[in-house]
């Protein structure tokens, strides 16, 4: 699965301001591009800090100190990098509890700005391509299931899983996948299990069915790697 990196969500070349940028061009920035902060930048254009509308009014109301974005910006800044996953930036602003990251390259040049808006791109994707991606990449690929084993349903990014599987340790490792899919919301579990059933039916002892399902979670090494791909990153 390929899962959106900050570099296809970020707004490229960002409006950022320098050390000597008055309160006023700032707040006539942010009211003109709509946004609520702005990276102050070095003459490498290298971010050295954030103004956001909250250090602007604070300013107001104290009167103290030099009125430039050196003077009353945020320091040290929080960055992002390009590759990383809209999860791992997502973490990262809630950590630090922001709401914009600078994007910097290998040199820490800035080269855009990702909001929170931007990550709800995320879920604005199309139900039927969140359908095609469980299908063909988390079912076929992935777990080497039949794309008729089961059966997926998705609306307004609520995905439901109904359809009957081999092996109930199997039922755990899908609903993980699914969930890592850009642009889930949820996933209803519907599904089915033949081992199960024939528990039920007495054809197999209760601990089998228990052990069965424990090699399967045990042994996906498949899964658990595409899995970790997706919440690695950031701590």
């Amino acid at each position: 699965m390929r899962h959106r990196s900050v570099a296809d969500l970020m707004t490229p070349a960002a409006v950022a301001v320098q050390r000597g940028t008055s309160f006023k061009e700032i707040a006539r920035l942010l009211d003109e591009y709509g946004i609520t902060a702005v990276p102050v930048v070095d003459d490498d254009n290298r971010p050295v800090g954030v103004v956001s509308e909250a250090d602007l009014l604070r300013r107001h109301a104290t009167k103290e100190g030099p009125s430039t974005a050196e003077a009353m910006m945020s320091s040290p800044v929080v960055t992002a990098r390009p590759s990383w996953t809209a999860v791992e930036a997502a973490r990262l602003m809630e950590r630090h509890r922001i709401k914009r990251l600078p994007v910097v390259d290998a040199d820490g040049r800035l080269i855009g700005v990702l909001s929170r808006s931007d990550l709800l791109q995320l879920f604005l994707r199309r139900d039927r391509s969140i359908q095609e991606e469980i299908r063909e990449d988390v079912l076929v690929r992935i777990m080497r299931l039949s794309p008729s084993a089961v059966h997926i349903e998705v609306d307004e990014g609520i995905v439901t899983l109904s359809g009957t599987l081999e092996r109930r340790g199997l039922g755990p490792i899908l609903m993980r996948l699914c969930e890592t899919v850009d642009g889930v919301v949820e996933v209803v579990d519907r599904l089915g299990y033949e081992d199960a059933d024939a528990t039920a039916r007495g054809e197999l002892p209760n601990g089998d069915e228990r052990e069965g399902g424990e090699r399967e979670l045990d042994g996906w090494e498949g899964g658990e790697q595409e899995r970790d791909g997706w919440e690695g990153g950031v701590g």
